[in-house]
């Protein structure tokens, strides 16, 4: 018999501060600040260019009381919703909660007895924050890897429900599960099992997976691969890089996607008829295309043989020629373009296509 999987269409909605998360919510961007705890002023620094750069979710890990401090300082220089992740200690989230926090990243099975769970869902409950229940390969219980044989997608799942039935117990239902691995086949696999069990909102996200170049490669397939099932209500990039970059990644993802907001790049890998600079020339779109939010397609073409013809669903284009290119919208061309105007004509173009759109 095949169950029918949860969609982000129908997921549970849950708010986490100004934004809410599922039930058809634009799925929203994610990362972690990389500052030590300890370090206030490079916090608050590191959490407004997470904002600048499009983040829309920011996450602080808290392992001590001291680092409490940050979630005053944090919110008051930005308007984005701020997570606490915490382990172990119910204290941390009971303080978090009573500062401000917009969401705890916890999981109540690792914080003792019932009475502490009790006092962390009652807590959030009061507040109306959301609890994030995250799962990894590393942090599967005992008796479940030993009834697995290894931290698998079914052990991920059941890690994860075993979570969930502490908070349901105590009539907590604002959860939102991520259930991660390094493994992309086993993230895959364990987010399309979960999606079958629950319609709790899913933090999409590949764990440790690597550094900028191969992280980026893991988090497409993972992430994308999941959102293009219909799975998946917020996501984290997660790369040893800068956080930024992050943000960068996860906003190309999405657009991969078809859940991206803003234009769409195609351009050919050119060919031994190219006669002019398309490396750079694309290049330069794509840096250029940073300041337009409208959802157009632009198409940079290296000749004429798939220009026009093949990119005619984009909205403009280029196709190369010799020294020159041909500007064209919807396949029909406009004119033609010296090689060193072509990016400024393009982009005059654009800007005047969507300022049409705005006033229709």
């Amino acid at each position: 018999m095949v169950i029918a999987m949860t969609l982000r269409e129908n997921t549970r909605k849950v708010r986490v501060g100004n934004r809410y998360l599922g039930g058809g919510s634009p799925v929203a961007i994610q990362s972690m600040l990389s500052v030590p705890s300890t370090d206030l002023e490079g916090s608050v620094r590191q959490a407004k260019a997470l904002e600048q750069a499009g983040c829309e979710i920011v996450r602080i890990a808290v392992p001590d009381m001291a680092a409490v401090r940050l979630v005053d300082a944090i919110k008051q220089e930005i308007s984005i919703p701020l997570v606490a992740d915490i382990h172990f200690d119910y204290r941390l989230a009971l303080e978090c909660v009573a500062a401000g926090i917009d969401k705890i990243r916890i999981n109540p099975g690792n914080i003792g007895e019932d009475s502490r769970v009790r006092q962390v869902a009652n807590a959030c409950r009061e507040r109306g924050i959301p609890i994030r229940i995250g799962v990894n390969s590393g942090s599967v219980e005992k008796e479940i890897l030993k009834k697995y044989g290894a931290p698998t997608p079914e052990a991920l799942v059941e890690s994860a429900m075993y979570h969930v039935s502490l908070l349901e117990r105590y009539d907590f239902e604002d959860i939102v599960i991520s259930l991660k691995s390094s493994d992309v086949k086993s993230t895959i696999a364990a987010y399309r099992l979960m999606a079958r069990r629950c319609s709790y909102p899913l933090h999409l996200g590949v764990t440790e997976a690597g550094t900028e170049r191969m992280g980026l490669v893991k988090s497409a397939m993972g992430i994308g691969s999941l959102l293009c099932d219909g799975i998946g209500d917020t996501l984290r990039v997660s790369l040893t890089a800068d956080p930024v970059r992050e943000i960068a990644a996860a906003k190309d993802i999405l657009l991969a996607a078809g859940l991206g907001r803003g234009p769409k790049l195609v351009s050919c890998p050119t060919c031994g008829r190219t006669r002019i600079d398309l490396i750079s020339l694309a290049g330069e779109v794509e840096k250029r295309l940073q300041t337009v939010e409208a959802p157009i397609t632009v198409a940079v073409m290296g000749c004429i043989v798939n220009g026009p013809g093949e990119a005619r669903e984009a909205d403009i284009g280029i196709a190369g020629g010799v020294g020159e290119a041909l500007l064209f919208r919807k396949g029909e061309i406009l004119r033609k373009v010296p090689e060193e105007r072509i990016v400024d004509e393009l982009m005059a173009e654009i800007a005047d296509m969507t300022q049409k759109r705005k006033i229709q």
